[in-house]
């Protein structure tokens, strides 16, 4: 059997976070290369300048100021210098570091920020890659598990809650107390009847993930079990389901059209990356790579979470 055969036939949860979870790590690889182009640029300017004097600011000119200093058995020189913070004032006194050939470094060097704003990228883009292989596979590990648990027939009722730009469908039951079991989305649920005996993998009263089996198909729970109604707003499956229901299942089915309805929770990344490209005094460059992976992490949340397209 061949490996697209495998994934095609594997469930439409583990479709949807292997995808998500790929477009996280493209994310995260496009950023490693980029910062670590830009970390290795900077780090040898950095490695080259092992000579050390002192000089004095002797203008300012926006970002940048004028330096004047001698090097090490040379004459002496000015020469501006970028910075990435507030220029010093005028008569300063600053250490300077420098190679034979190449400019003059001080504290405040936007060499140095760009290094430290490269590094830093790396350090995240490594951290989201590595958290990324192990969600998931915590994931699959106490799913299986859950599917793996003793059935048990009990009646149910399939409801769709809606709490802010995402929706979650959870299977009600009607056991005293009452509980909530979250699921990834299936086709299947939209046309459930609710009530309906549904046949579930492991005792909600007790356990704290139980999936279900609903057509034939095991579908996964997406979180615990809920002893507390899930606030938000509520949508009850009808009693006796019509047409319409099963070809609005069959559209939302398609891993695409849960794409399109999860786009709406990357709406705060550009926002929220605006705010760090302001704290980390970074630039446009900093900005789209924030943008990005917090838009591909929002997906890849939205795909372990089971939000409902429908």
């Amino acid at each position: 059997m061949t490996l697209r055969a495998d994934v095609s036939t594997a469930p439409r949860a583990l479709r949807y976070g292997l995808l998500t979870s790929v477009l996280v790590l493209l994310v995260c690889a496009v950023l490693a290369l980029v910062a670590g182009t830009a970390f290795a640029s900077a780090s040898a300017v950095l490695a080259s300048a092992t000579q050390r004097t002192f000089g004095v600011v002797t203008a300012v000119d926006g970002d940048s100021v004028t330096l004047r200093w001698t090097p090490s058995g040379g004459t002496e020189r000015s020469d501006p210098v970028e910075l990435a913070g507030p220029p010093p004032p005028v008569g300063t006194r600053t250490e300077v570091a420098h190679s034979p050939a190449g400019p003059p470094l001080i504290p405040g060097a936007a060499v140095l920020a760009d290094a430290d704003r490269a590094l830093g990228t790396l350090v995240l883009a490594a951290v989201a890659a590595a958290l990324v292989p192990l969600v998931g596979a915590w994931q699959v590990l106490s799913r299986r598990r859950a599917a793996a648990q003793p059935p048990r027939t009990l009646d149910a009722g399939r409801v769709r809650i809606q709490a802010g730009l995402s929706s979650r469908s959870w299977l009600e039951t009607a056991t005293v107390p009452p509980r909530w079991i979250p699921l990834h989305f299936d086709p299947a649920l939209p046309a459930l009847p609710s009530p309906a005996a549904v046949r579930l993998r492991g005792d909600p009263l007790t356990h704290r993930y139980v999936a279900a089996e609903i057509d034939g198909r095991t579908v996964p729970p997406s979180g615990p079990v809920r002893s507390t109604e899930p606030r938000g707003r509520r949508t009850d499956n009808p009693a006796r389901p019509d047409a319409s229901a099963a070809s609005r299942a069959a559209a939302a089915a398609p891993l695409r059209r849960q794409l399109l309805a999860d786009l709406p929770l990357t709406a705060p990344a550009p926002l929220v990356a605006a705010l760090w490209a302001l704290v980390d005094g970074g630039g446009l460059g900093t900005w789209l790579a924030g943008t990005a992976l917090l838009a591909a992490l929002a997906l890849f949340v939205a795909a372990v979470r089971g939000t409902d397209p429908t």
